[in-house]
Order: structure tokens, then C-alpha cells, then sequence
């Protein structure tokens, strides 16, 4: 049975870090790119993060760049988003994605995904 359980959202002030967790089981994690997602009330969800399979290459939108990380690692089947410098607009419900690409954009699915964990972003 396949698995993305994140973990480590919540409320922190502007300006704050937190560490979001995905932990994944039932599937070949290594042969899989990792995303995060998040998606606010009212809004579409919002690719914020891309790892390959091997961790050799990250993207971000401008929107979180310089201020996010992502990093996974195999041996455990996690990966993580590191957020620093938060800001109100970065409230949202974060979500840990699994997709397997097969060659430039070309992917199989099914896409796996977590349930899901709030990060709030206020004073």
C-alpha cells in the first residue's frame, strides 16, 4: 500500500522557518521525483519544490526561491522541505507528491500523493 505521511506544518511567525517531512513507503521512492505542493483557501495548488531521483537537481518558483529547500533521502524514503523567511503568503496546505518520470516531462502515472499539513504563517 502506497504511503506519503508528511509531517511538521503549524503555525510560526513571519519571518520563522519550518520543516516539513514526507516519509514513503509502499513504492520505489528512488525511482520517483519528489514534489511539494501547496494549495491556499480559494487558490490552486502550486508546484513550490522538485527534487530528481537522485538529488542531483532542484527547482523552485520565484516565489519561493532563496528561501526554500528541498532534499530527500533515499535510504530512508523521506524527503523534506526545508522554509525559511515565511511570510504571510505562505500559508497554505502542503503536500508531498511522488511522480516517475520517464524522460524530460514525460511521466507515468499514477502520481501518489500525502494527505496533506497545514503551515500558517501569522503574527
Amino acid at each position: 500500500q502506497v504511503q506519503l505521511v508528511e509531517s511538521g506544518g503549524g503555525l510560526v511567525q513571519p519571518g520563522g522557518s519550518l520543516r516539513l517531512s514526507c516519509a514513503a513507503s509502499g513504492f520505489t521512492f528512488s525511482s520517483y521525483a519528489m514534489r511539494w505542493y501547496r494549495q491556499a483557501p480559494g487558490r490552486e495548488r502550486e508546484l513550490v519544490a522538485h527534487i530528481t531521483t537522485t538529488g542531483g537537481s532542484t527547482n523552485y518558483p520565484d516565489s519561493v526561491k532563496g528561501r526554500f529547500t528541498i532534499s530527500r533521502d533515499n535510504a530512508k524514503n523521506t524527503v523534506d522541505l526545508q522554509m525559511n523567511s515565511l511570510k504571510p503568503e505562505d500559508t497554505a496546505v502542503y503536500y508531498c507528491n511522488a511522480r516517475r518520470f520517464i524522460g524530460g516531462s514525460v511521466y507515468v502515472p499514477p502520481d501518489y500523493w500525502g494527505q496533506g499539513t497545514q503551515v500558517t504563517v501569522s503574527s
